[in-house]
């Protein structure tokens, strides 16, 4: 019974020393399998991090991408370092400002190691143009990251306007750089180079029925004769004229820094100063009798150019015979709507981008196929393309907008501009009527207006008054996009 107790411990002792092996080795494995989980969230947090480095580097990269190209549309803004090097230096056979030569070849002509443009951070004093706090290009990154280096320079695909490189580092890893490739295609739009621009005659030689066309800050251009109520209805041109946003209806004399007046034909005035005739002496800056030499210098849009870009970039319709309107070229009966729904802007920055009016027929404009429309919508921020005749007949007050004058005559810095706050505009961009233009209520534009035709007031008084925006003349119109991304050209590298 001894021998036989003495059995049953030993046992005992051996399965509690086996147990306690076992307990040791799960404890082994727990600690090793531990130690791995914590390698791999360690790892996994190193992955999460980078991850978010990249992911905020290329948001970087792209807004800084997304500047230059903006710097392409809005002059002013731009960067005086660069501006000389985005300026446009060609000319179409037209006389439109060109990014383009003859021959289709980019002005941008450098290579990667020899750049149009190239500021790079390693050096101070570009560092400072690319990311001082206070005045760097790109100082409103500065919380996620710092633009390291920036290239402009000659495209590799023919046809393109450029290429840019751009290499960015984040704020939390400044020694990992995101750097991106990209070219960029532009859209040669044809410029406007005068406020108004008018094919025929302005103005009837009849009471009530002389031009209503009044413009500031720019010259008038008339293809026929010019029939105006007084000589004195025509700006004097003057370098001492205030620059403001007061109609000519506003002042007692009416006085312009850019304003001068060409025609092809005569200029009338129906109630000439006491003792001249109808065809009196005129000013200065008024210039008539050009054709057939040399001329008036009148921008026309071609049909199918403006036709094409409207069908990728922007806004096509077509028109029926009641005025009404019908995306994608096909007129459907119950289908169309009021001009105001495609061209009511709700306020300022309320871009409507390019909208093309179609001929009737959807062919090139002639006598017989040219649609009317009216536009009686309170503001309207667009280009307006009227393959037709149009109407202005605005609802209400219009809206205030802070715009820039032209440079000062005779210079070309931006800083010459001066701000301008106007009131009751109607338009904000361009209008382009390839037939009439009837005014059933007084009109204020800031932009340009073109009417192939003529430009006549079907109610008594009723005026035209445009404030030319200086960007037209070089082909930046409202909503229309200058460069774009080239696609299938984007690249990113990490390093």
């Amino acid at each position: 019974m001894e021998r036989q107790r003495l059995r049953c411990k030993e046992g005992y002792a051996k399965d509690q020393g086996m147990a306690l092996f076992g307990v040791i080795v799960l404890t082994l494995l727990l600690s090793l399998l531990s130690a791995v989980l914590l390698q791999l969230a360690g790892q996994e947090q190193l992955s999460a991090s980078a991850a978010k480095d990249a992911a905020v580097a290329q948001h970087i990269a792209d807004a800084a991408a997304d500047m230059v190209m903006a710097w392409f549309h809005t002059p002013q803004v731009r960067p005086p370092q660069v501006s000389a090097v985005l300026n446009k230096r060609h000319q179409t056979s037209t006389g439109s400002p060109s990014f383009f030569d003859p021959a289709g070849r980019s002005q941008f002509i450098g290579t990667v190691d020899r750049p149009d443009l190239v500021l790079n951070a390693a050096k101070s004093a570009d560092d400072r143009i690319l990311n001082d706090p206070v005045s760097g290009l790109f100082r409103s990154l500065q919380d996620v990251g710092t633009v390291r280096s920036l290239k402009v320079y000659a495209p590799t695909t023919p046809g393109l306007l450029s290429t840019v490189d751009i290499a960015v580092a984040p704020a939390r890893w400044p020694s990992a750089q995101y750097a991106l490739s990209m070219q960029l295609a532009a859209i040669d739009l044809p410029a406007l180079r005068a406020g108004v621009q008018v094919g025929g005659n302005l103005g009837w030689p009849q009471n009530g029925q002389e031009s209503g066309a009044l413009v500031h800050w720019s010259r008038l251009s008339v293809g026929g004769n010019l029939v105006v109520q007084r000589l004195e209805d025509i700006p004097a041109l003057t370098a001492l004229a205030s620059v403001s946003g007061q109609g000519y209806r506003e002042v007692s004399v009416r006085e312009d820094r850019w304003c001068e007046v060409w025609t092809g034909g005569t200029v009338q005035v129906m109630q000439p100063p006491v003792g001249e005739s109808q065809f009196p002496p005129l000013p200065l800056n008024v210039h008539g009798g050009q054709n057939p030499t040399p001329g008036v210098r009148l921008d026309r849009w071609g049909y199918e150019q403006l036709k094409q870009i409207a069908l990728r970039y922007g806004t096509y319709l077509v028109i029926d015979r009641n005025g009404l309107l019908y995306p994608g070229g096909v007129v459907e009966v119950g289908q169309g709507v009021s001009p105001d729904e495609y061209f009511r802007s709700g306020s300022a920055g309320d871009a409507r981008g390019l909208i093309f009016i179609d001929t009737l027929d959807r062919t090139a404009p002639r006598p017989d196929n040219l649609g009317v429309l009216r536009l009686s919508a309170a503001y309207t921020e667009a280009t307006l393309v009227v393959q037709g005749h149009v109407v202005l007949s605005p609802s209400s007050g219009g809206q205030s907008l802070s715009v820039l004058s032209p440079p000062q005559p005779g210079q070309t810095d931006s800083t010459s501009r001066i701000p301008v706050q106007l009131s009751g505009i109607h338009l904000n961009g361009a209008l382009y009527a390839a037939g009439d233009i009837t005014l059933d209520q007084s009109t204020r534009v800031f932009g340009a207006v073109v009417a192939e035709g003529t430009i006549v007031p079907s109610t008594p008084g009723a005026t035209l008054e445009v404030w030319y925006n200086h960007e037209m003349s070089q082909g930046l119109l409202r909503g229309l996009p200058v460069v774009l991304r080239a696609p299938g050209t984007w690249k990113v590298r990490y390093s």
